[in-house]
C-alpha cells in the first residue's frame, strides 16, 4: 500500500535528479523530413511494409506521410493516412491529449474509450487513458521515430497490450547511425509554435556498439484564443550493441509536458453559431461562474519516464530467445476551476475555514458550496428575489453565482481542482522461437510470457484561488483532499503459436491467455477495499497464407479472439456493482489480398468484427457543464456490443522515377448490438442498429509525392465521412475534406558528403476546412484550421 503523498513527492524529485544518469547508463536522429541519403538518391523511398508470412493485415507509415506532418506535431498524426485509421486532434500540433481520438475500424482510443493497444518497440505503454495513462507521443520524439506499424483487427498473437480489442499500434524508435553525427532541427509555426531539437550519434564504438542522445523543447499556444500555455521537454537515448550471438538494445526517454485543453461542444447549434470557438475564454473577469471556462485553468500536466533493456540470443540457427525488462514512471495532474469553494467543515456559523486556510480536510462528504464571503470570511447568501443577469457559460447562472445579487464588497471565491495521478510499472518479457525443417515442411514454433507489476495512485485535491477577483494563482496546500486511492495490478500473459509452411501455403494457429488481478485500496478507509480477477478465457487465433502462382501476389485469411481486462478506472466508483461485470472481448475475421512488384504495392482486406460485453458509463460532463464533485456515484455495466464490418483498399504506385501515388479507401459499417434490455437501451440511446459514435462510414486518401535532385514536394487529401456524435444518432457530424502540402529542399554542406541541410515548408489543412474533429462522451471537439510551419535540419 502507498505510504502517503509525501513518499510519492520525494520519489518524483529523486526521479528528476536521476534522469541524466539513467540516460547515460542506457546509452554509455534519423531524419524527420527527408533523410540526406534518400535525397541524394533522387527517388522517393517508401516504407510501405507488409511483412511476408503474415496472416493478418498490417501497414506502416511512409516517408511521404512523415513529410506531411511537422516535427512539432504529435506522432499520432502520422498514421492518419493508413487504411482503417482516423486520427482527430483538437490542437493544431496535437498538444492536447484530452481532445485526441484514434479510431481503427470500429474501435477507438478516446477520452472515454480504450480499445486499441499501443506499444513502443514492442513494450506496452500501460494504457492510453487520460487518467494515469499515456499515448505514444509521451515516450518518443518525432525525430527519433523510424516507423509506425498498425496491425488492425487480428494482429500479432505476441502483442503486449491489455486493451487491444481492435489491434495494436507499434511505434518503432530509430536506431543509431553507423557514423558520428550531430543533428540540429528548428521549427517555427503559426500559433506561436517553436521547436528545437539536438541529437548526437556516436557512430560505431567498442566493437559493434552505437548510441544516440537527444533533447528537444517545443511550445505553442491554442489556435482559438491564443491564450494556452503549451510546453514540452523531451530527453532520450538509445544504445544498440552486439557481441557473439547476443544483441543488446537499451532505450530511455523522459517527457515533461504542460498542455491547456480544448472543450467539447454538446450540440450542433453550438458549432453552427461559432465554428471557431469552443467556449473557453482568454480573459480573467473576476466572476467565478464565467472564469470556470478560463482556458489556462483547463490543464494537463504529465511527466513520463520509460526505460527498457532487451537482449536477443541466437542459441543456434534454429533457436532464438529474446528477453526484455522495462520500467515506467508516470506522474500527472488534470485541472479544472470550479466556481465555488466546497464546504467540507462545519464552522458552526462562523467564518469559513476553507476561505481562511485553517487546515486541510481529508475525505468526507461535501456539506454544501460557498460562492461569496464578507471581509471576515462569513458565507453570504444572494439577495432574496434577485435574478441573475449572467448568461454565459452553460446557459447562464443562478443568483448564487452573480456578484450583482450580493451586497457591495462581497468577495467571490473559487477553487482550483487537481486530480493527481501517479503510476509505476515494472515488467519483463520472454519470447522464444524454434525453426525446424520436417521433410518438405518448414515449422516455426513461437511462445512467450509477459509479466507486469503496476500500481496507480490517484487523489483529488481542492485548492482555494488566492484571490478570485485577480487571477488563477492558488494556495498550494489543499483545503480538501476529496479521496486518496491506490490501484495495484498484476498482469501475466502467455502465448503459443505454431506455423507450418508447405509449398505455397502457410498455416498458423495459436492460443493466448491473460491473467489479471486488480485491486482498489482506499487510503482514507471510506470505501471497501476490493480485489478483482479479470482473467480471459484461452483465446484462439490462426490463419492461412497462400502465395499464388502470380509473382508477388498472396492471399491471407485470419481469425483472432481479443480481450480487454476490466480497467482500474471502473474501480474509481466505489458504489458501482461489479459482481456482474464481464471483461470486454472481440472476435476478428480478416480476408485479404496483397500484391507487390518493383513499382506497385496493393492490398485489399475485408474484415468482420464482433465486439462483445461493451462496458458503458455515461460521461459526467454535459451541456450543462461539468459535475466537478463527481467521485463515487455512477455505475458501469456491460451494454451489449458492436458489430463492425467493412473493407480497405490500399495502393502505392511509382508513376515515374520522380512521382509516386498513394491511395487508401476504407468503408466501415459499425453498429451497436444493444443490451437486450429495452429500458436500458432507450435510456442510453444504445439502440440496436444505431451507427457507432465517432466512426466514419467512409475514408479516402489520395497523395502525390514528387522529388527531383534536391527538391521534393507533395500534396495529400483525405475525405472523412459522416460520424454520429451522440450514441442515439441524434447528431451527425458532416463529412469533410482536409489537405496537406509540403515543399522541401536539401543540400550538402562544404564540410563533406555526410553533412547536409534540409528546409521544409508545410501547410496542414491547406484549404482551411471547418469541421468537427474528435468525438467522445456525446460531444465533439472542433478540428484545427489551416496551419503553416517551417523546419530547418542541419547535419554536422
Amino acid at each position: 500500500m502507498r505510504s502517503g503523498i509525501f513518499r510519492r513527492r520525494f520519489s518524483h524529485t529523486a526521479t528528476r535528479m536521476a534522469i541524466t544518469g539513467a540516460a547515460l547508463a542506457a546509452a554509455s536522429g534519423h531524419s524527420w523530413a527527408q533523410p540526406q541519403a534518400q535525397a541524394a538518391a533522387g527517388s522517393i523511398e517508401e516504407i510501405f511494409v507488409v511483412a511476408r508470412q503474415q496472416v493478418y493485415g498490417s501497414n506502416a507509415v511512409t516517408d511521404s506521410m512523415k513529410a506531411q506532418q511537422s516535427p512539432i506535431t504529435s506522432i499520432n498524426a502520422l498514421i492518419d493516412n493508413l487504411p482503417g485509421v482516423s486520427i482527430q486532434e483538437g490542437d493544431s500540433y496535437g498538444f492536447d491529449d484530452w481532445s485526441t481520438t484514434i479510431t481503427v475500424r470500429g474501435f477507438q482510443n478516446s477520452l472515454d474509450e480504450q480499445q486499441i493497444g499501443t506499444t513502443i518497440d514492442g513494450i506496452p505503454n500501460g494504457g492510453s487513458g487520460y487518467g494515469g495513462g499515456a499515448k505514444a507521443n509521451r515516450y518518443l520524439d518525432s525525430a527519433n521515430l523510424r516507423t509506425v506499424t498498425v496491425s488492425q483487427g487480428t494482429a500479432d498473437i505476441a502483442s503486449r497490450a491489455l486493451d487491444a480489442l481492435g489491434g495494436t499500434i507499434n511505434f518503432v524508435t530509430d536506431d543509431p547511425e553507423d557514423t558520428a553525427r550531430i543533428r540540429f532541427q528548428g521549427s517555427l509555426g503559426e500559433h506561436d509554435a517553436e521547436r528545437y531539437y539536438l541529437r548526437y550519434d556516436t557512430g560505431t564504438f567498442a566493437g559493434d556498439s552505437r548510441a544516440w542522445f537527444s533533447a528537444s523543447h517545443q511550445s505553442a499556444s491554442d489556435w482559438m484564443t491564443g491564450s494556452a500555455e503549451n510546453e514540452r521537454d523531451h530527453l532520450a537515448a538509445k544504445l544498440v550493441s552486439g557481441f557473439g550471438n547476443t544483441a543488446i538494445t537499451a532505450y530511455v526517454s523522459y517527457d515533461d509536458i504542460h498542455e491547456d485543453n480544448y472543450q467539447r461542444l454538446f450540440s450542433p447549434e453550438d458549432f453552427a453559431s461559432n465554428p471557431n470557438w469552443d467556449g473557453l475564454t482568454d480573459t480573467w473577469t473576476g466572476i467565478p461562474y464565467v472564469d470556470q471556462v478560463y482556458r489556462r485553468g483547463w490543464s494537463t500536466l504529465r511527466e513520463n519516464l520509460l526505460a527498457y533493456l532487451k537482449a536477443d540470443f541466437e542459441l543456434n540457427p534454429e533457436i532464438r530467445l529474446q528477453a526484455g525488462l522495462y520500467y515506467h514512471d508516470n506522474e500527472g495532474r488534470g485541472d479544472w476551476i470550479p466556481p465555488y469553494l466546497v464546504d467540507v467543515r462545519d464552522d458552526q456559523g462562523g467564518p469559513e475555514s476553507e476561505f481562511l486556510g485553517n487546515g486541510s480536510v481529508n475525505g468526507g462528504a461535501a456539506l454544501g458550496s460557498i460562492f461569496f464571503v464578507d471581509g471576515a470570511g462569513n458565507a453570504l447568501s444572494p439577495n432574496p428575489g434577485c435574478v441573475s443577469s449572467i448568461t454565459f457559460p452553460y446557459g447562464g447562472a443562478g443568483p448564487e453565482y452573480d456578484p450583482a445579487c450580493y451586497p457591495a464588497g462581497a468577495i467571490p471565491v473559487q477553487s482550483y481542482r487537481h486530480t493527481n495521478y501517479w503510476k509505476e510499472r515494472t515488467g519483463f518479457t520472454l519470447d522464444g522461437e524454434w525453426q525446424a525443417e520436417l521433410g518438405s515442411v518448414s515449422n516455426t514454433l513461437r511462445g512467450g510470457v509477459w509479466y507486469e507489476d503496476q500500481q496507480r495512485d490517484e487523489t483529488r485535491t481542492w485548492h482555494k484561488l488566492t484571490e478570485a477577483r485577480v487571477g488563477i494563482e492558488f494556495d498550494n496546500v489543499p483545503y480538501w483532499t476529496q479521496y486518496d486511492r491506490s490501484y495495484p495490478q498484476e498482469v501475466f500473459k502467455w502465448y503459443l503459436e505454431d506455423s507450418l509452411s508447405a509449398g505455397s501455403l502457410t498455416f498458423t494457429g495459436g492460443v493466448k491467455q491473460f491473467l489479471v488481478e486488480l485491486e482498489r485500496e482506499d487510503n482514507f478507509g471510506e470505501s471497501a477495499n476490493l480485489k478483482l480477477d479479470s482473467d480471459s478465457d484461452v483465446l484462439f487465433s490462426g490463419g492461412v497464407l497462400w502465395e499464388t502462382p502470380v509473382a508477388g501476389m498472396e492471399v491471407f485469411a485470419g481469425y483472432a479472439e481479443n480481450f480487454k481486462a476490466i480497467y482500474d478506472e471502473i474501480l474509481e466508483r466505489p458504489e458501482s456493482d461489479l459482481d456482474s461485470l464481464e471483461p470486454e472481448t472481440s472476435d476478428n475475421i480478416e480476408l485479404g489480398l496483397r500484391y507487390r512488384n518493383d513499382r506497385l504495392a496493393f492490398t485489399a482486406t475485408w474484415y468482420d468484427t464482433e465486439f462483445n460485453d461493451r462496458i458503458i458509463f455515461l460521461s459526467p460532463e454535459s451541456g450543462a457543464g461539468p459535475d466537478y464533485l463527481i467521485g463515487t456515484n455512477g455505475t458501469y455495466f456491460n451494454a451489449g456490443g458492436i458489430e463492425s464490418d467493412g473493407f480497405e483498399l490500399t495502393v502505392d504506385y511509382d508513376l515515374s522515377e520522380t512521382l509516386s501515388l498513394y491511395s487508401a479507401y476504407t468503408y466501415s459499417d459499425a453498429t451497436y448490438i444493444g443490451t437486450g434490455d429495452t429500458e436500458v437501451d432507450n435510456s442510453l440511446g444504445v439502440l440496436p442498429g444505431n451507427d457507432v459514435a465517432g466512426i466514419p462510414d467512409q475514408q479516402l486518401v489520395l497523395s502525390l509525392d514528387w522529388r527531383r535532385d534536391n527538391l521534393s514536394a507533395g500534396i495529400s487529401g483525405k475525405y472523412t465521412g459522416e460520424r454520429p456524435v451522440r450514441i442515439d444518432n441524434a447528431w451527425i457530424a458532416d463529412d469533410y475534406v482536409t489537405a496537406d502540402l509540403y515543399l522541401s529542399m536539401t543540400g550538402n554542406n562544404a564540410a563533406g558528403s555526410d553533412a547536409g541541410w534540409n528546409i521544409t515548408l508545410l501547410v496542414n489543412n491547406a484549404f482551411d476546412e471547418s469541421y468537427l474533429g474528435g468525438i467522445s462522451g456525446n460531444g465533439a471537439w472542433i478540428g484545427s484550421p489551416r496551419t503553416v510551419s517551417a523546419t530547418l535540419t542541419l547535419d554536422l
